[in-house]
């Protein structure tokens, strides 16, 4: 349990192209619901977690202009700077985080339910200072397609990955 409890859409169709999502089309039908505490807790079963890199995550929503990806990292690990050509945001569910937002010279820390929303191309780390875990919401504007290239972060270093979710 704790994977998507709502299906209402069994074939995933993008409107404005009108050709069909090939990778893991199932993450964008038009109603989903997650259990967070469920889905962190598989994400700790997962190869990925057990890395040197100390995190796991997995993509719950994908749409051509929208993701929600869960990220679940280890007490002292850092993901290095990312940037996202769109609209971002980053939601606490679990532990405590720092967003070092470094073209402006910011830090800001995020406990449990702390939010925090990015426009276009702001360049960011995120820290954890204890286990923590946090939804990474992703939306692109309208003329920006995605595609099967699935350019959700351009950075620096590796994009979060999840051992049992193929991008």
């Amino acid at each position: 349990m704790g994977r998507q409890l709502v299906t209402l859409k069994s074939e995933v169709l993008d409107s404005a192209s009108g050709s069909h999502l090939s990778r893991l089309p199932e993450l964008a039908i038009s109603i989903s619901q997650f259990d967070l505490h469920e889905e962190t807790r598989l994400l700790r079963n997962e190869e990925s977690w057990h890395r040197e890199t100390g995190r796991s995550s997995k993509t719950l929503v994908k749409q051509q202009d929208f993701r929600i990806v869960l990220v679940l990292m280890k007490a002292g690990t850092r993901l290095s700077e990312h940037r996202a050509n769109a609209r971002i945001s980053i939601h606490t569910v679990l532990g405590r985080i720092r967003v070092h937002l470094r073209d402006v010279g910011k830090m800001v820390e995020l406990p449990v339910a702390g939010l925090l929303a990015l426009d276009f191309s702001i360049p960011y780390d995120i820290e954890s200072l204890e286990e923590s875990a946090f939804l990474l919401t992703i939306s692109w504007p309208e003329d920006y397609l995605t595609g099967d290239d699935d350019p959700v972060l351009s950075a620096s270093s590796e994009v979060p990955s999840s051992g049992s979710t193929k991008r």
